[in-house]
């Protein structure tokens, strides 16, 4: 602070940023896994195949896992949503009956759908070998 004819003046310092070599700065960190390849354009053909069969297959056994559920609570056959869920499985449970000696264990009051869950396992091993056989087709960018 200086003092000028009685008054003070105060002068003010300039400030001074110090910025870091760019040698020192750290690297922007790569958030990419290693081997992938980041994609900004729409999906390819093969993808979406590969998601419309896992959506599929997905839709397939989520109503047969609803029809488990539904026998194992032992859920009122009359009712409208019940008796639907029944039916639309029963097309996906059918190519499953008769591989084991029994079909259904019953135990007070309690069922557990034994064909239903050899038809989930089905359903399930018929999705990962035709995903196998359409990622055989996929090309890889060079």
């Amino acid at each position: 602070m200086a003092v000028q004819s009685g008054t003070p003046v105060v002068t003010e310092a300039p400030v001074v940023t110090q910025v870091a070599p760019a040698s020192t700065l750290a690297p922007r960190p790569d958030y990419t896994a290693a081997g992938s390849h980041a994609r900004t354009g729409p999906i390819g053909g093969g993808q979406l195949v590969r998601r419309l069969i896992i959506l599929g297959f997905g839709l397939i056994q989520l109503v047969i896992a609803l029809r488990l559920i539904l026998v194992l609570i032992d859920a009122r056959t009359a009712n409208t949503l019940v008796s639907a869920v029944m039916n639309v499985s029963q097309v996906f449970v059918a190519p499953f009956n008769g591989i084991l000696s029994t079909d259904a264990l019953a135990s007070s009051g309690s069922t557990i759908d034994v064909a239903a869950i050899v038809a989930l396992i089905g359903w399930t091993i018929l999705e990962a070998v035709i995903l196998w056989a359409v990622g055989i087709f996929r090309r890889e960018p060079a």
